[in-house]
């Protein structure tokens, strides 16, 4: 947190550098950006509700305090500048004086301790502003937030996809603001783009806020995003110049199809924020997987080459802990698991799990979540067959289905895609800490795993406001895991950006397409 300190002078200094190169590119005022969606968002309120689709037209809507470019440092945004005490207690929140929401009302300080407490009460990620107590506005301008413990999440989780400033006089009427009627109609924002229209299942238009209180922006005229769920249709679009931009784009096929397109530019840049990781995760309570051995085997018969370059055709990278490798915070010397079928076969030997006349040892089922995993489960059954494991692909009706069953713990192994968002506090500790293992509930730690050590680091780790300690403390937590396997990490998603050559200054930073999309032009 001191080192947020001292960065604010780097940071402001970099927003006039910011400035200075977009002058010299000489982005062009006007025009309709064409960008798609890739599911149709629930609403478009980002305070209650979690995830891209959510994301990516609420940072256009909402403004949050600070903003965040690619190297993860943190830049003004609503908040001009803003100070960390001494003890890592209160953050203060310095407010420009100029901005108003969509309605022309003034955005002021009672705004940002509102939003505080909407998103405490209604976002599903309730680590983010766990230790904040209060929100003190002693003036118009100045909010001024309380801790019960020093809390370096906090600055990330200011951020436009975790931290939207809604505004009081709308939201503050009594309803239940998850099922708001302004969270989907009317939208009464703070962010640099205004809501025209939301039609589920078929687009979201938003326009120029002329009042947005960075002068001069947003460049664009319109942003449109279309709701196209098919990633066959949206590559299709893409080629022949429907669509200027799609972010999260991970299907390896058309990635690599994209990539040859000379009007576009794929990137994997962008993600190190959101941190998606692919894992198989292991029941860790009971069964054959309750025992490190068989974890063990199982990492040594699995061929992350296989998975890297036969799946997902060289478009994702090699991830080995739960902290996404684009993140500050990754370590990337613990235990790793290179392809060894000998090895394998003698820690399963050694255990005493014997093969049968069948030469099978024992059976286990592994489950998918959505059909973007079925080859991996498919290729795991391949593979843990040449160690003796008889396993069984279990595919789920649908969505529902599969996290029921996984929340409930009635799984031995499962395929699943998790995000990291940001912070490890706000999307790591929750796979790991034995306080979070709720029956019931999916993207808890539905392993069932616990280990006092990582309990105690973790619970160091979210408060400790020393970077180099922080580090060495999520490098520890990282160890132990990786010997320990809990789940046993493959890769990074393959999310791709794709854009037109016709586009400037697209989002790149660190959320993608859930950082607002002011800077962005039409060349």
């Amino acid at each position: 947190m001191r080192r947020f300190i001292r960065n604010l002078a780097v940071a402001t200094a970099l927003v006039s550098v910011l400035t200075v190169a977009a002058t010299a590119e000489e982005p062009k005022r006007g025009g309709t950006l064409i960008t798609a969606l890739g599911q149709s968002p629930r609403h478009l309120n980002p305070a209650v509700q979690s995830g891209i689709v959510t994301g990516a037209p609420g940072a256009q809507l909402f403004a949050a305090p600070l903003r965040y470019d690619e190297d993860w440092t943190p830049q003004p945004y609503l908040a001009k500048s803003w100070k960390v005490s001494d003890d890592g207690l209160s953050v203060t929140l310095n407010l420009v004086e100029n901005a108003t929401f969509h309605d022309g009302k003034p955005i002021t300080s009672e705004d940002v301790a509102f939003s505080v407490k909407t998103i405490q009460e209604n976002h599903p990620f309730k680590t983010m502003f766990a230790p904040v107590t209060s929100v003190e506005t002693p003036d118009k301008h100045t909010a001024i937030l309380k801790l019960s413990q020093p809390h370096p999440a906090l600055m990330l989780a200011m951020s436009s996809q975790l931290m939207p400033i809604i505004p009081k006089h709308v939201y503050g009427d009594g309803q239940d603001p998850k099922t708001h009627p302004q969270n989907s109609n009317d939208v009464v924002g703070s962010g640099p783009f205004k809501l025209v229209e939301f039609k589920p299942g078929e687009h979201v238009i938003l326009e120029r806020h002329d009042g947005f209180f960075m002068e001069g922006r947003p460049y664009l005229d319109k942003i449109v995003m279309r709701v196209i769920k098919d990633p066959s249709a949206r590559a299709i679009a893409l080629e022949n110049g429907e669509l200027h931009l799609s972010t999260f784009e991970s299907l390896a096929r058309n990635i690599n199809r994209l990539k040859k397109v000379d009007s576009l530019t794929t990137t994997p840049d962008g993600y190190a924020a959101i941190g998606p990781l692919d894992w198989l995760a292991f029941n860790t309570a009971t069964g054959k997987t309750a025992d490190v051995r068989v974890r063990h085997a199982i990492a040594y018969a699995i061929d992350k080459n296989f998975i890297l370059k036969a799946i997902l055709l060289g478009t994702a990278a090699d991830a080995r802990t739960g902290i996404h490798p684009g993140s500050p915070l990754y370590e990337s010397d613990v235990a790793s698991y290179d392809l060894d079928i000998d090895k394998a076969n003698k820690i399963l030997d050694d255990a005493g799990y014997a093969k049968g006349s069948d030469g099978m040892r024992f059976s286990l089922n592994v489950d998918f979540g959505w059909p973007e995993m079925k080859p991996n489960a498919e290729y795991t059954k391949a593979a843990l067959k040449k160690i003796g494991i008889d396993v069984s692909v279990r595919a789920s009706a649908d969505f529902p289905t599969w996290a029921k069953r996984i929340g409930g713990h009635d799984f031995d192994m499962t395929w699943d895609t998790v995000f990291n968002w940001g912070d490890p506090v706000i999307g790591v500790h929750r796979t790991y800490q034995s306080s979070n293992i709720k029956k019931g509930v999916i993207w808890s730690n539905t392993q069932q795993y616990k280990n006092a050590r990582v309990d105690e680091l973790l619970e160091s780790a979210g408060k400790e406001p020393d970077p180099a300690k922080r580090k060495a403390l999520y490098s520890e937590f990282q160890k132990i895991v990786a010997d320990e396997l809990p789940v046993y990490w493959t890769n990074t998603l393959p999310y791709h950006t794709v854009y037109s050559n016709k586009v400037g200054n697209p989002p790149l930073g660190i959320w993608s397409s859930s950082s607002p999309m002011d800077r962005t032009y039409l060349k």
